[in-house]
């Protein structure tokens, strides 16, 4: 089992997002039918991190919106702030974990795919911005937890009743 990184963490709640260089790591747990998004610069050591709980902002229920609850809104938010520590778009890569379906439901009906959907609406956010998605640990029915170190570029991911993988 690879052991979990352990230098100095900024926690990234549900439906936020921060930036982190060396030597510290980011981590976010609670990764559900929610997608944790890492935009990075291997040549900086900088990364950020999202916390994603829905597709689109469009399924705000008020005026004013949280910008890193959505696919649309948190990754174009994230790629601002890694803009004001100088990172240049171009050079950003994206590694993404979770978007699990945590429930069985008897229906079919797309707005109970939650998990699938936000996956699929943060690789059309990344393809927007022209980021490449380098790797990905999505799917499945488990919840995780991330942590990305900006030094080695990797993210370890533990998923429930599954261990630790690296990606």
């Amino acid at each position: 089992m690879v052991p979990f990184i352990s230098n100095n963490v900024i926690k990234v709640g549900i439906a936020q997002m921060d930036v982190v260089k060396i030597p510290n790591t980011i981590r976010t747990s609670g990764l559900g039918s929610c997608v944790g998004v890492v935009l990075y610069d291997e040549m900086k050591k900088i990364a950020g991190m999202v916390h994603v709980m829905l597709p689109d902002s469009s399924l705000g229920r008020t005026d004013s919106i949280n910008a890193a609850k959505f696919a649309d809104t948190g990754i174009k938010g994230l790629i601002d702030l890694l803009k004001l520590e100088g990172v240049q778009v171009f050079r950003l890569k994206a590694k993404i974990a979770g978007g699990a379906q945590m429930f069985k439901f008897a229906s079919d009906k797309d707005s109970m795919r939650i998990g699938p959907r936000n996956v699929e609406a943060v690789k059309n956010e990344l393809r927007r911005n022209g980021i490449p998605l380098v790797a990905e640990d999505t799917g499945g029915s488990s919840g995780r937890t991330i942590e990305f170190d900006p030094e080695t570029c990797k993210l370890s991911i533990r998923t429930v009743n599954q261990g630790v993988c690296v990606i």
